[in-house]
């Protein structure tokens, strides 16, 4: 079996598996505790994305400026500052860290 016969089997049961989510009656999801596992497993899996992506590379952690970006974006958020001067702050962050900090 090839690489693409797995990403096709794997797209395939991505879409069955979105297709199954929808033939679930939306009475399910009224009550509280359904709800709030919904709403954390949201969260935690975004969080869990980009712990990955800040943090992994090449196979095990990677310290760069990429952290101390995320650091201020992250800051950005918490005072609820729009979405894309946090973006555009940590993307100064980190090229000014490259720049002159000499981080990968």
């Amino acid at each position: 079996m090839t690489l693409w016969h797995l990403l096709l089997l794997a797209s395939i049961a991505v879409l069955a598996i979105k297709l199954l989510g929808y033939a679930v009656p939306p009475a399910v999801f009224d009550s509280p505790r359904p709800r709030r596992t919904l709403e954390l497993l949201t969260v935690s899996l975004l969080a869990g994305l980009v712990a990955v992506q800040a943090l992994g590379g090449d196979g095990g952690l990677v310290l760069d400026a990429r952290i101390p970006a995320v650091l201020v974006a992250a800051g950005l958020f918490a005072v609820r500052a729009p979405f894309i001067v946090a973006v555009a702050a940590a993307a100064v962050t980190a090229a000014l860290l490259r720049a002159f900090a000499g981080f990968p």
